[in-house]
């Protein structure tokens, strides 16, 4: 099936990749409704969290927006990273990008997110980046789809971005908290799956 992603000319802004292969490049970033790249800070301590097991993961990067998580682990090493967006034009941005940067190891798809997640994959992750736009409730969801359909290999990774107002405590019974932290109005933690 043939994508339609559109090449629309949006007020853009950029971001740099922060480690690995393209540290220091830029990448474009659409200024769209709901999307927040993570910030700097913030991908540095998640990648420090992760140094040991990006490198040769598969990566599923949901709620992609700018692309700034899944970028980041393909640029340390990560063999294969999908990203999910379900928004036409953060889906044009994120293929131009992935193109100026020669990332064959990225591939993307224009779907909502929930839909995706709703049947199981070809094979399990072993990283899951789940950052949705806020107060939509779609963590929960997620994260039950996730665990429900077998996306996850054993010892897998997830990490969540969330509001700091939103609690989780209908995550998946086995699904251990490593870290967790606070940059002003973002939560983030960090779980394994045992």
């Amino acid at each position: 099936m043939k994508e339609n992603i559109p090449n629309v000319s949006l007020k853009r802004g950029t971001l740099k990749i922060i480690g690995g292969e393209w540290r220091s490049r830029q990448i474009d970033v659409l200024d769209a409704e709901g999307l927040r790249p993570t910030p700097n800070r913030v991908r540095e301590t998640l990648f420090n969290w992760l140094q040991s097991d990006i490198f040769n993961s598969r990566c599923l990067d949901l709620f992609a927006g700018s692309g700034a998580l899944s970028f980041e682990a393909a640029s340390r090493g990560a063999k294969s990273v999908m990203q999910i967006e379900n928004n036409a034009a953060a889906c044009g941005a994120l293929k131009r990008n992935a193109e100026k940067l020669a990332a064959s190891q990225i591939q993307m798809q224009q779907s909502d997110v929930l839909a995706y997640l709703a049947k199981p994959p070809a094979n399990p992750f072993d990283i899951v980046f789940i950052d949705p736009p806020f107060g939509l409730g779609l963590v929960a969801q997620s994260c039950a789809l996730l665990e429900k359909n077998l996306w996850l290999a054993p010892y897998a990774k997830i990490y969540v971005e969330t509001e700091t107002t939103l609690t989780l405590d209908d995550l998946p019974e086995r699904w251990h908290l490593l870290k967790s932290k606070i940059a002003g109005e973002v939560a983030y933690r960090l779980f394994e799956v045992r």
